[in-house]
């Protein structure tokens, strides 16, 4: 997979070394990564991460989205043009969402979706020069957990370096939650998360819990969620 990942690179760096896919002869560039003619230069400071299949991004501190096509994001319906819902998905511009882009959607069989709703979904078009595009269904056509999300919870905004660590599998906060108190979780690639406890006193604690864990050890995260457990449990 070449011998920069975990290493650290300044913009205009030019990357080397890097594993393609055997069929195609291609790799996928994620954030912080642009193609010019034959050559992949670093556009972000941070750290180079890979993942398979030939997946490469830059791993920096950031708030701001960009849209990544591919990526599964949380976002709120602004307001209703025609067949179209708009959708902010926290990029410099709003997210157009058809509403045939649901499971099951027809002309008949319109989806019901409100303006403040907040929607689980992918992203379709992802090009700096055309507006997102967000859809709720997979390839098959099918929701595959996306859609809008009508229980009760809280959504916060965090840093994308938090978004990527909550959605690792070597991380130690969403097992250690599970273990300790019962919660559904939602994380968006766009640095935003929705939670929900058993009650509103319990999905504020989640929350916090989740937004302090960014810069914690794991040894850290399990005494934290621990001592979160144990405090609830005495309310």
């Amino acid at each position: 997979m070449g011998d920069h990942v975990g290493s650290v690179f300044m913009p205009g760096d030019l990357l080397t070394n890097l594993k393609y896919s055997e069929t195609s002869g291609k790799c996928n560039l994620g954030p912080g990564l642009r193609l010019d003619e034959e050559n992949v230069y670093v556009t972000k400071p941070g750290i180079l991460r890979y993942r398979e299949p030939h997946l490469y991004w830059i791993d920096c501190h950031q708030k701001r989205y960009v849209a990544v096509k591919g990526d599964h994001v949380l976002g709120v319906v602004t307001a209703k043009a025609g067949d179209i819902f708009r959708v902010d998905i926290g990029t410099s511009e709003l997210a157009s969402l058809s509403y045939l882009s649901f499971e099951l959607a027809t002309k008949r069989n319109r989806p019901d979706v409100k303006v403040g709703d907040i929607v689980y979904c992918r992203l379709l078009v992802a090009n700096k020069d055309m507006e997102p595009e967000v859809v709720c269904i997979d390839s098959h056509g099918r929701s595959s957990g996306m859609g809008v999300i009508r229980n009760e919870g809280f959504m916060f905004t965090c840093s994308l370096n938090l978004v990527r660590k909550v959605l690792s599998p070597q991380c130690a906060l969403s097992k250690t939650l599970g273990k300790h108190l019962p919660y559904e979780m939602t994380v968006g690639m766009n640095g935003r998360i929705w939670v929900r406890g058993r009650s509103t006193n319990q999905t504020i604690a989640i929350a916090n819990a989740i937004s302090v864990a960014e810069h914690m050890t794991d040894p850290q995260i399990k005494a934290m969620v621990k001592r979160l457990a144990d405090a609830i449990a005495g309310i």
